[in-house]
């Protein structure tokens, strides 16, 4: 006799409702695909292997050395890699883009 299942009747399992949705293009995905609600990263490497990040992993690296200083080599785009003045809109050229 099982008392721990408190006098409960057994749930029925379900299948997990999926859909297949078909991408022609990686800029079809949604900006936050590769994260769960809880913080969690995933991606994979071009071998196939596979990354997980939990929230808390990602936490402590915050406050590492490394994450204080700017990486070195950086273009200089006014505004996202050196501060840029107040005004200014980033003016977008489509040459500049694909490069």
């Amino acid at each position: 006799a099982m008392s721990s299942a408190g006098g409960r009747q057994p749930s029925q399992s379900r299948a997990i409702p999926t859909r297949t949705v078909a991408l022609s293009d990686a800029t079809q995905l949604p900006p936050d695909y590769c994260t769960t609600p809880g913080g969690t990263l995933f991606s994979t490497t071009p071998g196939g292997t596979r990354i997980i990040y939990d929230r808390k992993f990602l936490l402590d690296r915050r406050n590492s050395p490394m994450a204080q200083t700017p990486p070195c080599h950086l273009p200089n785009i006014p505004g996202v890699t050196s501060p840029g003045s107040a005004g200014e809109e980033p003016k977008a050229d489509a040459n500049s883009l694909n490069h």
